[in-house]
């Protein structure tokens, strides 16, 4: 509670304002402000107007949303039950750090040298105190290399333990995906985890690391996460953590006796659905490239069959998915393939296409008036044909699509080209079409269609992790912080997924991105009451969907600007 306060300096009495909080078990001062000598309160409470006198503004509604996605998780607590306590431990411990450290992504991302920062201009002090000086990098490096890679892996199973127990997710359906975020690290620097591959951001220059996740697919709550070198490939880490993830899965409670992995062709290999078909409760649905069942991807459109995907109502007949069912034999097995054409997609997929083939004519024209003008090194034509494959590469389009000749004609190298209409043309009937293989072979063809559109739904999870935590690119120099910073995101993605599910629960359909925005402008005034001549907290007025997300959150601030619980 704020309250005035005296000291005494030269004899003369000053006044100040303070609020006290339970800082480690102490009671500290949570908040000062300088009012003045006495004089300067008479002239404060004097002035004209009825207004209150505003001291301080911090920001509250979006961290104190942040912050009831915690309540019945208490990752701190959960952290410092697996990392033990140093003897010569002061300060908030290494669970505290890691809660400030999640708060601060989902609401408003900063490096830790700026977080101490950001809270000073928060009201955190009221919400959950801490001694803001020691939120500084230097003091999470010392906490965070006492964290070694087997306290992460317990903490994660604890942590979506708990997440199962609270939430209940329904877990017939998951959905595994993975992705990658590329570095500035040095190459000189030492680290198993950043290493150079193929980065989803087109980013191949850049060392990088990579992260699997799986995810329930109606409530898309994380359940199992992974962390691994940025150089392996989807199918090898797949393999390798298979059995360990679906350990995980099923030692939670309430698992359904029959469970399907939805996954994308990134995972298929031999051995990954060799373990699958030997397990008895799991089951599976994946895509498979057009690329290598050309076949498929090119039937006739006379053969699909209109289905009905959520996706399809709000479309025009001649936008909407069509389906082919069949059956055939993959990884040793019969399985039930699916093949879909959407028209959307082929339309984008046709417009790219025509477009990459343009960009190749125009360079093949430009090559061949070098060869024309006998301009140097334009005189070889394995040369030729290698600077055209390379530009092809960079195009991510296959060079077959123009033949290139070569001729001598007067001791001059002449150059011609000309476009495969055949490839062209088989290319063009695989656009907008999927292939769909599941061993699941008693689902209809709209269930393996949706189950394997929810798949998306991943993805999201990691746009969102980008586009609201600023993940990438990973700022840490070293494989422990890296694992110490992925587990803060992997948090914060699962409590901004609750926080959305908490809106929808109350009829609100909004994003978490969007809703902590909103919060944001709720702020926390300290000031001193006209009417009683007292310090005193209360918050703004919220706006209409502020006061929706705080009833959602089971919350209303009532008239004298104090935020209640809503009884029931």
């Amino acid at each position: 509670m704020a309250h005035f306060h005296i000291k005494k300096k030269n004899g003369r009495p000053y006044l100040y304002v303070r609020e006290m909080a339970r800082v480690g078990g102490k009671v500290k001062v949570a908040s000062q402000i300088y009012i003045g000598p006495p004089e300067r309160v008479v002239e404060l409470t004097k002035g004209g107007g009825e207004s209150d006198i505003r001291l301080k503004v911090e920001e509250f509604g979006a961290l104190w949303a942040a912050l009831r996605m915690d309540d019945d998780i208490d990752i701190a607590s959960i952290i410092d039950g697996v990392v033990p306590m140093d003897s010569r431990e002061n300060g908030p411990l290494v669970g505290e750090y890691f809660l400030y450290a999640i708060l601060n992504r989902m609401v408003d991302p900063k490096s830790k040298r700026a977080l101490g920062d950001w809270y000073r201009n928060t009201a955190i002090g009221v919400m959950r105190p801490v001694d803001i000086e020691e939120l500084n990098s230097e003091r999470y490096w010392a906490k965070w290399d006492r964290v070694t890679e087997e306290h992460i892996e317990e903490i994660q199973r604890r942590f979506f333990k708990r997440i199962w127990e609270i939430e209940k997710p329904n877990a017939d359906c998951l959905m595994f995906d993975t992705t990658n975020y590329y570095t500035f690290m040095a190459s000189e620097t030492d680290s198993e985890l950043a290493r150079r591959g193929k980065n989803k951001a087109g980013r191949d220059n850049l060392r990088q690391v990579g992260l699997g996740l799986l995810v329930a697919r109606n409530s898309r709550l994380p359940l199992y996460s992974v962390v691994y070198p940025g150089n392996t490939h989807d199918s090898k880490i797949f393999n390798a953590i298979i059995e360990d993830m679906f350990q995980a899965v099923l030692r939670l409670q309430q698992t359904k006796e029959r469970l399907t992995l939805v996954t994308d062709k990134g995972m298929n290999s031999e051995d990954n659905f060799t373990w699958i078909d030997e397990h008895p409760r799991i089951h599976f649905v994946t895509t498979y490239s057009t690329a290598y069942a050309e076949d498929l991807a090119s039937l006739p459109l006379a053969l699909f069959e209109p289905v009905r995907p959520s996706m399809n109502t709000e479309l025009d007949e001649d936008d909407r998915m069509r389906a082919y069912r069949t059956k055939r034999e993959f990884w040793g097995k019969e399985r039930s393939v699916v093949v879909t054409h959407y028209p959307p997609t082929a339309r984008k997929q046709e417009y790219t296409f025509q477009s990459k083939l343009e960009s190749i004519r125009q360079e093949l024209l430009g090559m061949r008036a070098k060869v024309r003008e006998q301009s140097p090194h334009w005189k070889d034509p394995d040369a030729i044909r290698d600077r055209y494959q390379r530009f092809c590469e960079e195009m991510h389009i296959s060079s077959a699509y123009y033949e290139l000749s070569f001729q001598q004609l007067n001791g001059q190298l002449g150059m011609g080209f000309k476009k495969n209409a055949y490839l062209v043309e088989k290319k063009r009937q695989t656009f907008g079409r999927s292939i769909i293989i599941t061993d699941n072979t008693d689902w209809t063809t709209t269930e393996i269609i949706e189950a394997n559109l929810d798949r998306w739904e991943v993805e999201r999870c990691f746009r969102d992790s980008n586009s609201t935590m600023n993940v990438r690119p990973v700022r840490h120099w070293t494989d422990s912080k890296i694992r110490c910073h992925l587990l803060c995101c992997m948090v914060a993605l699962t409590y901004l997924r609750r926080l959305e599910l908490r809106m929808q629960a109350a009829g609100i359909k909004r994003t978490s991105k969007d809703v902590l925005e909103d919060l944001a402008n709720l702020h926390s005034v300290l000031l001193i009451d006209k009417k009683t001549n007292r310090p005193r907290r209360m918050l703004e007025q919220p706006s209409k969907t502020q006061v929706e997300a705080l009833k959602a959150l089971g919350y209303i601030v009532n008239p004298n600007g104090v935020l209640q619980q809503i009884n029931h």
